[in-house]
């Protein structure tokens, strides 16, 4: 069947032109969601909310004002940034667990396996607990310097020299 005739049919509401597009596309329409929220079951959930999107206005689709695979494509580009944008994704990524990290240091083959509590305790035993709050909030919970910032009250030049210095100073501990 050609592509004209199962847009126009998709366009009718006609399931087996929905399935059919659906086996054509879904593939690629995914792989350009991931590729911008870098997670593959998010990609398959935006992935699916797009093709019930589509689906649900299939007739806003205007063959004269371009190609149906890029129709979709806007779409699922449009969904995947907002997804990105939206306040529960940020908070999914401020609140990482701790076993995120300690498996990354468990499961790194080019460092030492050495690795303990005492010599984290070590690393961080000069540290102010200004330091200690920024690291936790920048490294371990993901926030960006600006929300730093805003979480701290204080300015965001403050947040960048007090970064800066934090990671000097833990630098100089890990030399002890």
């Amino acid at each position: 069947m050609q592509l004209e005739v199962l847009v126009k049919n998709f366009r009718k509401k006609d399931m087996a032109a929905f399935e059919r597009l659906h086996a054509m596309y879904a593939e690629n329409i995914c792989g350009a969601i991931n590729t911008i929220v870098k997670n593959d079951v998010l990609a398959q959930e935006i992935c699916q909310d797009v093709f019930v999107k589509i689906w649900n206005n299939a007739e806003t689709y205007n063959p004269s004002k371009g190609r149906f695979f890029t129709w979709v494509l806007n779409i699922a580009r449009n969904a995947a940034i907002d997804k990105i944008r939206s306040r529960s994704y940020k908070n999914e990524k401020k609140n990482l667990s701790t076993d995120h990290f300690v498996g990354i240091v468990e499961s790194s083959e080019d460092e030492p396996r050495n690795f303990d509590a005492a010599g984290l305790k070590k690393l961080v035993k000069n540290l102010k607990e200004k330091c200690i709050q920024i690291i936790d909030l920048i490294y371990f919970k993901g926030y960006t310097q600006k929300e730093v910032a805003e979480e701290l009250e204080i300015p965001i030049g403050t947040v960048k020299t007090r970064n800066r210095s934090c990671i000097s100073q833990l630098r100089e501990n890990m030399k002890l």
